[in-house]
C-alpha cells in the first residue's frame, strides 16, 4: 500500500487540472446523473481524447467509477472516495502547523513516511 505522502501527492496532481475539478464538481453536484465521455465534452467544450484522459486520471486515484450500458460507460463520482481524500487532506493542513518531531528525517520516523505525527 501507498504511503500517505505518495497517495496525497497523487491525489493533488489529478485535482491539479481545471477540466478535472468541473468534471468532479459536474458528476458530484448531481449524483442520481451518470454522464459519459461524450456528455462530458460537449458540457467542457473539449475534445473526447482529452475528456478521456481527464477521467482516466480521475478513475486512477478512485474519485470516479464506471458503469457500462451496453457499448457506452457511464461516470459518476465515488462519494466514499471522495470524502476520505477530503478527510487526508484536512488532516494533512492540520499537521502543517506542527513542527516534525522527527526533524523531517522520514526515513527514521516511526510512521514511515507518512506525516501520521
Amino acid at each position: 500500500m501507498k504511503n500517505r505522502m505518495s497517495m496525497l501527492s497523487e491525489v493533488f496532481k489529478a485535482l491539479g487540472d481545471m477540466n478535472r475539478l468541473k468534471i468532479i464538481k459536474m458528476l458530484a453536484s448531481n449524483m442520481d446523473e451518470t454522464l459519459c465521455v461524450t456528455d462530458i465534452a460537449e458540457i467542457l467544450k473539449i475534445s473526447q481524447p482529452a475528456t478521456s484522459q481527464h477521467i482516466k486520471n480521475l478513475k486512477n486515484i478512485g474519485i470516479l467509477k464506471e458503469n457500462k450500458k451496453g457499448f457506452r460507460v457511464f461516470y459518476s463520482v465515488d462519494a466514499e472516495n471522495l470524502y476520505e481524500y477530503k478527510k487526508e487532506i484536512d488532516q494533512l493542513f492540520l499537521k502543517a502547523f506542527e513542527k516534525c518531531p522527527h526533524d523531517y528525517s522520514c526515513e527514521d520516523c516511526k510512521y514511515n513516511n507518512s506525516c501520521g505525527s
